[in-house]
């Protein structure tokens, strides 16, 4: 796993250090790694983070492919990658997958996350068939230029234009992910993830897009109701929150970290 971060560090996990000292941790959203923009801006959002660092999941930017895309997994990495570190407990913050990856490190590693905020991440995902990434089958993991790469990939193109990587010896350019192996990790990620979101008792935050296509309203406000010390913002997105609404995004990711 790879990360972004405000300062080099070698092989470096999700973390951050608050104003007060507690470190900050990112769980990228699944198809936008590191280069993801919250990330960016929650480093310039001022007193409360010294510095961020956002890791690339397995199988996302510049991150190695996976032979595994399961809940155990990814949070080995995110483990791994924190005790390398050693920064302490953290704020584990992800979005989408990010974020039910960060509750799965909270229900099992408790003493290494502080705090969690959970971003327009279901904690029960049925069963869809088709998935609503099944479009991705289509997608070319490689085309010889990035505007060839763009318009293959459709109304997503404007989207994953930003993040495309070039191949190496400069034959080409590549996806941040591979279609197939996002859409083994959508598969591996539907389901019922209860009993990890209730398993930890660290402060919670959930935010919420009202018209989210992943996270129904009534989900999110039973999320908030049935886990102690968890609040809910609702903000006026669909599920990609943090691109829609970064100001707000910021605003109740920094009023909830003031309160710890």
């Amino acid at each position: 796993m790879s990360a972004s971060c405000t300062e080099p560090s070698p092989r470096t996990s999700a973390s951050a250090t608050s104003a007060s000292g507690t470190p900050v941790s990112w769980a990228a959203t699944p198809r936008r790694p590191s280069r993801w923009p919250a990330a960016r801006r929650a480093s310039r959002s001022g007193a409360l983070w010294a510095w961020t660092k956002a890791p690339d999941q397995r199988g996302h930017g510049d991150s190695d492919r996976a032979d595994d895309y399961g809940r155990e997994g990814y949070v080995s990495d995110l483990a791994a990658l924190l005790d390398h570190l050693d920064p302490g407990p953290v704020v584990a913050l992800g979005h989408s997958l990010g974020g039910i990856n960060a509750l799965h490190l909270a229900a099992t590693r408790p003493a290494a996350v502080a705090a969690l905020v959970n971003t327009d991440s279901p904690v029960d995902l049925p069963h869809q068939d088709p998935g609503p990434l099944a479009f991705l089958a289509g997608f070319p993991y490689t085309a010889p230029t990035r505007e060839e790469l763009i318009a293959a990939c459709g109304p997503v193109g404007p989207m994953v234009g930003p993040l495309l990587r070039p191949l190496p010896g400069g034959d080409g350019w590549r996806l941040p992910f591979h279609p197939q192996d996002t859409l083994a990790s959508e598969r591996q990620v539907h389901g019922d993830h209860w009993a990890q979101w209730l398993a930890s008792d660290c402060p919670a935050l959930v935010i919420n897009g009202r018209t989210s296509q992943a996270l129904p309203a009534e989900q999110a406000a039973a999320m908030a109701s049935l886990r102690p010390r968890t609040s809910l913002v609702t903000l006026e997105t669909d599920h990609f929150v943090q691109l829609q609404d970064p100001k707000g995004f910021a605003r109740s990711v920094r009023e909830f970290l003031a309160g710890l």
